[in-house]
């Protein structure tokens, strides 16, 4: 079965969901009047029961089926991005500083289109709980939004969402089953030296040479302490220190990101960053400090349920259109929280040729949003059939 007709029939609304949506970005947790925007449509759809204030910011929607049965939960992300936007189009951002350059004002109008067939239709036993979730960017909403009960109080089996992918073929679904996205960790490397004079280095103890030792030393870890064939990346993305060419500066920072998929090797990785970063202060003669966060935790899907959303996503797009088994991705997503909890398939959907994700000059293609909200419809209908 190809994008739902009903769907279709409405995609010029989804369009201006989408664009009002854009110009109107919020971040993290602060994602209150995007929520009311929500609320106002799930309201005019005749949606069952609407949970507000979750997660700071977060909403849960009920519609009930025909009949009695178990509870799907559909999650899509509502925050935006510190980003500039450069695009140019008339629904570019409103606000300056922020922006919709992760497609999250497309994931929330792609739930809101089968909100409104769902709610229309009932062709399914049991329940569909619509999350609509803030701070998927940056403070882990899902993970709180798990936290504070949503799957218990709702009674949720197993949970389904989207990401849209840029420079895939428009329509196209790709995911995977087990470990699909990235456990992402961040460190902070404070170095304290002693400055000095650039012509009298000998007096000084410097934090620059500290530095440079202590991220060449962060390298051999995944060379010399993981087998080869563990998927893993310590990058180094910021080194911040010095003011003159004729000074040795007192400290230094160093910062980066650290991204794995099994927990042994993460645990390992945090163990050998603190006896790298002492071991090399010790023989600089400076004193270093590491701090190290573990954030999201790896994105796993359920085999089961991935076996079933590839079937969805056949009946949408067709079978050459969709890619099962497409291998695990580097980035990072706090669905996995939700995954944690609950058995769910998280996918991508191809939106065409276009600047990246997180690129100032990103914009979600509105043609996608019926294809989207169509597997997200088929998704109930098919795992609760009436």
């Amino acid at each position: 079965m190809p994008v739902v007709n009903r769907i279709a029939d409405f995609s010029d609304d989804m369009k201006t969901w989408r664009r009002y949506l854009h110009q109107h970005p919020e971040l993290a947790f602060d994602c209150h009047k995007t929520a009311a925007y929500v609320v106002e449509r799930l309201r005019e759809f005749g949606v069952d029961e609407i949970h507000e204030g979750i997660a700071t910011s977060g909403v849960v929607a009920i519609i009930n089926g025909q009949k009695p049965g178990r509870t799907i939960g559909l999650r899509a992300d509502m925050d935006a991005l510190p980003i500039e936007e450069v695009t140019g189009v008339p629904h570019a951002s409103t606000i300056p500083g922020k922006m919709h350059a992760c497609g999250h004002d497309g994931h929330t109008a792609m739930l809101l289109g089968a909100a409104r067939y769902l709610a229309e239709t009932r062709n399914f036993a049991g329940r569909v709980a619509l999350i609509f979730q803030p701070a998927e960017e940056n403070g882990g909403g899902a993970g709180v939004m798990v936290d504070e009960g949503v799957f218990d109080r709702f009674e949720v089996e197993e949970v389904y969402a989207l990401h849209n992918l840029p420079n895939e073929d428009v329509g196209r679904f790709i995911t995977t089953p087990g470990p699909i996205m990235a456990a992402v960790d961040t460190f902070e490397i404070h170095i304290t030296g002693q400055g000095g004079h650039g012509a009298y280095p000998h007096q000084t103890r410097d934090p620059i040479v500290a530095a440079v030792g202590i991220v060449s030393a962060i390298q051999t870890i995944v060379s010399r302490n993981t087998l080869a064939t563990d998927d893993l990346v310590i990058s180094v993305t910021q080194i911040h220190t010095g003011s003159a060419e004729n000074i040795v500066p007192q400290t230094a920072f160093v910062g980066g990101t650290v991204r794995s998929f099994d927990t042994g090797v993460r645990e390992l990785i945090e163990s050998r960053m603190e006896e790298v970063v002492a071991g090399q202060a010790a023989a600089y003669g400076v004193e270093a400090q590491l701090i190290y966060d573990q954030q999201y935790p790896a994105t796993i899907n359920d085999a089961d349920r991935t076996a079933f959303a590839v079937d969805v996503a056949k009946r949408v797009s067709g079978d050459a259109a969709v890619d099962g088994n497409d291998g695990q991705q580097m980035g990072a997503e706090d669905f996995s929280y939700m995954l944690q909890s609950r058995p769910g398939c998280y996918l991508f959907l191809g939106q065409g040729e276009s600047a990246g994700l997180h690129h100032p000059a990103y914009d979600f293609n509105d043609d996608v949003a019926p294809v989207g909200a169509s597997f997200f419809a088929r998704t109930v209908e098919l795992a609760l059939p009436v």
